[in-house]
């Protein structure tokens, strides 16, 4: 049998380089949006890179007495924070080397739609970015699969056997409640994703910070931004 390797990730906001690493070395990305939302993470918001320091952007969203709601029901609380934020990434980066050259693919993801839910958002900025990167990983849904089953690790297992995987990989942030036993009695091998010993890149503002936006390495290194995420894309290997 064709070995297939997926990742399952909530989907994050202009994520950082690590999170398109894992994309671009697994088959097929699972969006695992049916997960709580959490305040204060990555679902909608990320770092960039200031003279005066890192800065948080972050997507205004309803949370008042919806504790329980999930990634995917959460809904963008107003909409002037598309300008906001462009404003801010253009203040930030407008003398990059590379900015002159994907200015206009920013500018049209952030002002040239509006989403209604947080999901959708971040599934747009993605999509697009994996373009940009060269990167044609499948991208799907975990609201595609059936997910009633009990557990975390069980709910992760099962959606791997109905995407017909035989290797997870995994953030090592979930060695903390993911029980790897369960998946080799299915037969699925866990793998670990190494987020070490990235390259540092030319940044306009030290000191150099790995976890930041996608957005500041493609300012920064321009369509070079493939080599200093760590794995190469299927089009580069392809190419040989």
């Amino acid at each position: 049998m064709r070995s297939k390797k997926v990742a399952i990730i909530q989907s994050n906001y202009i994520p950082w380089k690590g999170y398109f690493d894992i994309i671009n070395k697994v088959d097929e990305f699972i969006l695992y949006d049916d997960a709580q939302y959490t305040r204060r993470d990555w679902r909608n918001r990320n770092k960039i890179k200031t003279p005066n320091g890192l800065q948080w952007l972050t997507i205004p969203v309803e949370v008042k007495g919806k504790y329980n709601q999930k990634i995917k029901d959460t809904i963008i609380s107003e909409f002037n924070w598309t300008k906001k934020h462009w404003n801010a990434i253009k203040f930030n980066y407008t003398n990059s080397k590379y900015f002159n050259e994907f200015k206009d693919f920013f500018e049209e993801l952030y002002l040239g739609y509006q989403e209604k839910y947080l999901s959708l958002l971040n599934y747009r900025f993605i999509i697009e970015i994996n373009k940009l990167l060269n990167i044609t990983t499948q991208i799907s849904w975990s609201m595609d699969y059936d997910l009633s089953v009990v557990g975390n690790t069980e709910k992760l297992i099962h959606l791997c056997k109905q995407a017909k995987t035989n290797i997870y990989l995994s953030g090592s942030s979930a060695k903390n409640y993911m029980d790897e036993e369960l998946f080799n009695e299915e037969g699925i091998r866990v793998e670990w994703i190494d987020y070490s010993n990235y390259p540092e890149y030319r940044q306009i503002y030290p000191p150099f910070e790995h976890r930041v936006s996608i957005i500041d390495l493609i300012f920064n290194e321009g369509k070079n931004a493939q080599q200093f995420i760590k794995s190469e894309s299927k089009a580069q290997i392809n190419e040989r």
